[in-house]
């Protein structure tokens, strides 16, 4: 078992992980670093467990809005499949493309918070 150390609001933490999973986690904490940090900007330092908290509510919004984008592309996408089985190859290809072009966008609105 790996085991990787992370820094978040000035404060250190031991996290244990299977082997081959530090770069990953040490990303996913970088990120909820990030947010903690953002929020310490705004409300201040209002205590780690709150913050942590806050963040956590953060990120589980955000994670929220995913999966819906996620639904809502693959409701068009079944219903391009559908349309391109009555409509043919090409307008089936047009609605793939702008299908695609949105899970894009979605995907660079994740990485830009």
């Amino acid at each position: 078992m790996a085991h990787l150390n992370v820094t978040i609001n000035g404060r250190n933490y031991a996290i244990a992980c299977e082997d081959g999973q530090q770069e990953h986690l040490g990303r996913l904490a970088d990120y909820v670093k990030a947010r903690v940090d953002e929020l310490v900007d705004s409300v201040g330092q209002i205590g780690d467990a709150r913050l942590l908290l806050m963040a956590s509510l953060l990120v589980s919004d955000e994670l929220s809005d995913a999966y819906s984008d996620l639904e809502a592309v693959r409701a068009a996408l079944e219903e391009a499949s559908q349309a391109g089985a009555a409509a043919g190859a090409d307008e089936t290809t047009v609605l793939i493309e702008q299908m695609a072009a949105r899970i894009e966008a979605i995907a660079e609105q994740l990485e830009a918070t």
